[in-house]
C-alpha cells in the first residue's frame, strides 16, 4: 500500500509538472522584450530568492521531471533567455548543457557564495551572497571558472582601492567572526581543546561524496585517510579532527567513522565555529574545504590534498597541481577576487544589492541578537 501510495504521488508530481509547463507555452507572452532565466536542479523555495539576484530577468524555475525534448517548445517562444543550474551534477546536467550549446542559450552554474549567512541552506536560510559562473564554478578543479580566471588574469596590483578594501574586509571577517555558515555559538576554545603543549594540526572533515570533493579532488581520499596522513606528517603533534556537521549528526551519508581515528585525533563531538576552532592551530589539513582559506586568512599554514579555488597560487602546500593556474598572488588578491570580485550580494529581505561588508555586518548583528536572546 506505501509503494502504491507513492507511486501516485510520484505520477501525479510529474503530470503537474508537464502541466504547468503546457502552460507556460500556451500562456501569451506579454513581457516579448524581458529576458526569461530558466532555474535547473533547484529547489521550489530557492525561487524566492533567486528573484532577486536575477531581478532584471522573469524567473521560471523548471521541474526536473520534465525532459528537454518537451521544452523545446517553451524555448521557441522566447529570444532572449538563459539558463541558470544550482550546483554541479552530470547526471542531470548534460542534457541540459548540451541543449543549451545546440540552441547557443548562455548558461550558468549557481552556489552560495562564501559569506552565506547566519543559519544553514537545510534551515532554508536565505544567501546573502551567490556565485554565479558562466564558465564552470569554483570547487570545479576539472575545469576553468569565472573565479579561476579572475585569480588569473586580473591586475590587482594596478587596484589600490580593491586591495585596500581586500585587507580591510579580512580584518572585519575575523573582527566579526564571521564565516561562510554562522549558526553556532561562540565557545572558549581552551575548555574543549585543553592546555596547548604542543603543536596543534586541524583534520577538517567534509562530506565525502559532495561534488566539492568528486570535482575538487583527483585521487580517492575519505576524511579518515586524511586525519591519517595529518598524523603520519606530524607524528608528535596534537591532531584535532573537526567533522563536517552534517555527517556528524546523519544528515548526510558517513563513509568514515570518526571513531576509528581517536586513537590519534581528537575527536570535536560537538557544533563549534571555524573562528573557534582555528584558534591556537598552528597547521590546517584538508582535501577542498572553505576553512583551509579561512586558516591563510589567519596566517596558518594549510595542507590541500585536492584543489579548491584558494591552492595553486603559492599560499598553500599543494598535493594536487592545477596547470591553469599561473601566477604567484597574495592572500589579500585571493580574498579580493573570491569574496569581492566574484560574488553578487544581496539584501534578500529588500532585494536590493549591498557589498560584502553590509553582509557580514548583518550576519554578525544577527549573531548578537541570538546570543543577547
Amino acid at each position: 500500500m506505501v509503494k502504491l501510495k507513492e507511486f501516485i504521488k510520484g505520477t501525479l508530481k510529474v503530470v503537474l509538472s508537464y502541466l504547468k509547463v503546457s502552460y507556460w507555452i500556451i500562456e501569451p507572452n506579454k513581457k516579448q522584450h524581458q529576458p526569461i532565466a530558466f532555474l535547473f536542479g533547484f529547489s521550489n523555495w530557492k525561487k524566492s530568492f533567486m528573484i532577486h539576484y536575477l531581478s532584471d530577468e522573469e524567473v521560471k524555475l523548471i521541474p526536473s521531471s520534465v525532459h528537454m525534448n518537451f521544452l523545446s517548445f517553451l524555448m521557441k517562444k522566447y529570444e532572449k533567455k538563459a539558463f541558470y543550474i544550482w550546483g554541479c551534477d552530470e547526471k542531470r546536467d548534460d542534457n541540459i548543457i548540451e541543449f543549451a550549446k545546440s540552441e547557443k542559450i548562455p548558461f550558468f552554474r549557481v552556489e552560495d557564495g562564501f559569506i552565506r549567512s547566519k543559519n544553514l541552506g537545510v534551515m532554508k536560510a536565505q544567501p546573502l551572497s551567490l556565485s554565479i559562473d558562466s564558465k564552470g564554478i569554483y570547487f570545479d578543479a576539472t575545469s576553468p571558472s569565472d573565479l579561476e580566471e579572475i585569480l588569473n588574469h586580473y591586475d590587482f596590483q594596478a587596484d589600490v582601492k580593491l586591495l585596500k578594501r581586500s585587507k580591510d574586509g579580512i580584518e572585519l571577517m575575523k573582527n566579526l567572526g564571521v564565516s561562510k555558515y554562522n549558526h553556532v555559538l561562540p565557545k572558549d576554545i581552551e575548555q574543549i581543546y585543553g592546555e596547548k603543549t604542543r603543536k596543534r594540526v586541524l583534520v577538517i572533515g567534509q562530506v565525502e561524496d559532495d561534488a566539492s570533493i568528486k570535482k575538487g579532488c583527483e585521487r580517492p581520499i575519505t576524511n579518515n585517510e586524511l586525519v591519517r596522513l595529518a598524523k603520519m606528517e606530524n607524528p608528535d603533534a596534537d591532531i584535532i579532527y573537526k567533522p563536517h556537521p552534517d555527517v556528524l549528526y546523519g544528515k548526510r551519508k558517513l563513509y568514515s567513522n570518526p571513531d576509528e581515528v581517536k586513537e590519534i585525533a581528537y575527536v570535536m563531538e560537538e557544533p563549534i565555529r571555524l573562528n573557534d576552532a582555528l584558534q591556537t592551530i598552528d597547521h590546517v589539513y584538508t582535501i577542498t574545504s572553505l576553512a583551509g582559506f579561512e586558516a591563510l586568512i589567519r596566517h596558518i599554514p594549510v595542507t590541500t590534498i585536492g584543489a579548491p579555488f584558494y591552492s595553486g597560487w603559492g599560499l598553500t602546500d599543494d598535493r594536487q597541481p592545477v596547470s591553469r593556474r599561473k601566477r604567484k598572488l597574495t592572500i589579500e588578491e585571493v580574498f579580493a577576487g573570491a569574496y569581492l570580485l566574484y560574488p553578487k550580494y544581496v539584501d534578500v529581505q529588500t532585494g536590493e544589492p549591498i557589498t560584502m561588508e553590509a553582509a557580514m555586518k548583518q550576519i554578525s548583528l544577527e549573531m548578537l541578537e541570538e546570543r543577547k536572546g
